[in-house]
């Protein structure tokens, strides 16, 4: 019972606190934070009409790259930035927090295989995320919030005059990304860049963060808005999307003329335009099945694809409230539904190699040091290691399904069970193979855990709330679903009931729904 009053009094402080400085926090006028309307029945079409729920995804996916067009006399000064830098002898960082952060950690990797036969080119790139590594498996709890752990981070990689920053921040307003940038504007005379999907004047009249980055000349904005995202929030979809082809194009044509890069992506928005996703129909329906029947995935690839791949798997958890793949040096595991599997990478030292390009970056801090050190993260193994140590102490069967990219006809090749498909992707180049691995995964996720009823309309219900931006998302949601049934809460005791929930339930149960169960009659 003492326990339980502690927790209880510990849960009461941590919501004063958060009410103390909610208003920077509540982001529901943003586009970023909307529902979609061409969404509303995603969930239905999900379990009834997938063909119709995976053309609307691609859709919306499609409307990312005609969008993009209109940015290309940006890009074209940021192609131009990153040429004078890299020359210049400087480094270009790239900088990002969750799903920003995976896809800068995925361009570093995609920059180091296209120059694989260039060392010193490679090492021009250094890419780092909230958390460092380890936190592409899982993000560490409320690391975000900290402006100044941005700028520590950057500060311990070495940034220096000369170098120059890229930041991704899918909202515009996240605090580790706003701190790195703001101190990169101080450290370097190159101007760092700071991309972003919300139009500038909602953001100055809803951050005070924000504002301070959209008016400081000293860094250089690429307003990239895109809209809602296909599930409401879920930035790892169409936001990270177009974040990710911009930074990247910059970088894969940073020493070509400016013309190649608009062929590219030209290619790319026709590709996307023209294609044909109805095969995910059979690898969806399949996939569900076998969760439901209480079965497991690996998701067998190497280093070629990896890190997309491992990208979708690991953004499913925050997004849907499922286990993280589990560390294989906890005593207690509690098993994720798929997990990342390179059958060719004989140890977790080489696997983690194979799917950066370089060994992994980890840091102690006082802090955080459980969570973010070298240790932690060799305990996530995906090595072959994986398929003999896990059956150890999870009794169920495992399937594979298979993605692996061949160079050879420069194609994508999907198989589980007895599904097969070969995705032919024409002239496109490898960045761009990304970017089309990237949109297929998010709309098989999305509609996979639309099966297992894991939001309801476009509204992600089972989102966790493990900082602050998604404490306020989630007191959204509850609140939308008990004015759909006349129940009216005040905004603290929300936040007050979010608090003293969010750590009592299990981690793969929905907080959104048991709030609004708890303030239902």
């Amino acid at each position: 019972m003492g326990e339980y009053m502690d927790q209880a009094k510990q849960a009461r402080v941590w919501a004063s606190e958060f009410l103390e400085i909610s208003r920077q926090f509540r982001l529901g006028s943003l586009p970023t934070e909307s529902p979609h309307p061409k969404t509303l029945r995603l969930s239905e079409d999900a379990k009834h009409n997938l063909n119709r729920a995976i053309e609307t995804i691609q859709d919306i996916d499609l409307d990312v790259f005609i969008r993009l067009q209109d940015s290309l006399d940006e890009l074209k000064i940021l192609q131009a930035e990153i040429k004078t830098t890299i020359e210049g002898g400087g480094r270009i960082f790239l900088c990002g927090c969750g799903a920003t952060g995976r896809l800068s950690l995925a361009l570093e990797t995609i920059w180091r295989e296209q120059h694989s036969n260039n060392k010193l080119l490679q090492e021009r790139i250094v890419s780092f995320m909230a958390g460092g590594d380890v936190a592409l498996i899982h993000s560490v709890e409320k690391f975000e919030d900290f402006p100044e752990f941005g700028e520590r981070q950057l500060l311990e990689l070495g940034f220096r005059e000369g170098d120059m920053i890229i930041s991704c921040t899918e909202g515009g307003e996240t605090p580790f990304v706003i701190g790195a940038t703001e101190a990169a504007s101080v450290l370097s005379s190159r101007p760092p860049y700071f991309l972003y999907c919300n139009p500038d004047n909602i953001l100055i009249q809803t951050a005070e963060r924000s504002k301070r980055v959209i008016e400081n000349s000293q860094i250089k904005k690429i307003n990239l808005t895109v809209g809602p995202m296909a599930l409401t929030g879920s930035t790892r979809m169409q936001a990270t999307t177009i974040l990710m082809y911009a930074a990247g194009l910059c970088l894969w044509f940073f020493d070509k003329d400016f013309i190649e890069l608009e062929k590219e992506l030209s290619r790319l928005t026709k590709f996307v335009r023209d294609l044909n996703l109805g095969f995910l129909k059979s690898f969806i329906e399949c996939e569900t099945e076998l969760y439901k029947k209480g079965e497991y995935l690996f998701y067998e690839t190497d280093g070629k694809l990896g890190i997309s791949i491992l990208t979708d798997t690991t953004e499913r958890s925050p997004t849907f409230s499922l286990y993280p793949f589990e560390n294989q040096n906890d005593l207690e595991k509690k098993p994720s539904l798929s997990y990342l599997l390179f059958p060719d990478s004989p140890d977790n030292v080489s696997a983690w190699h194979d799917l950066l390009g370089r060994s992994p970056r980890c840091f102690h801090w006082p802090e955080v040091t459980a969570q973010t050190s070298s240790e932690r993260l060799m305990g996530f193994d995906f090595s072959q290691q994986l398929t003999s140590h896990r059956p150890k102490y999870l009794s169920a069967i495992h399937s594979n399904f298979k993605i692996l990219f061949d160079g050879n006809i420069n194609a994508l090749n999907f198989s589980l069970k007895e599904n097969t498909h070969q995705l032919d992707l024409g002239e496109l180049n490898f960045l761009s193979a990304h970017l089309i691995l990237k949109i297929v995964l998010n709309n098989l996720s999305t509609l996979v855990m639309g099966r297992m009823d894991r939001y309801e309309s476009n509204l992600m219900t089972w989102v966790r709330a493990s900082n602050n931006k998604l404490v306020d998302r989630a007191v959204r949601y509850v609140d939308t679903l008990l004015r759909q049934k006349d129940i009216t809460v005040s905004y603290e005791e929300l936040v007050q009931a979010c608090f003293r929930l969010k750590d009592q339930i299990p981690r793969d149960q929905s907080l959104v729904l048991t709030m609004v169960r708890e303030f239902s009659p």
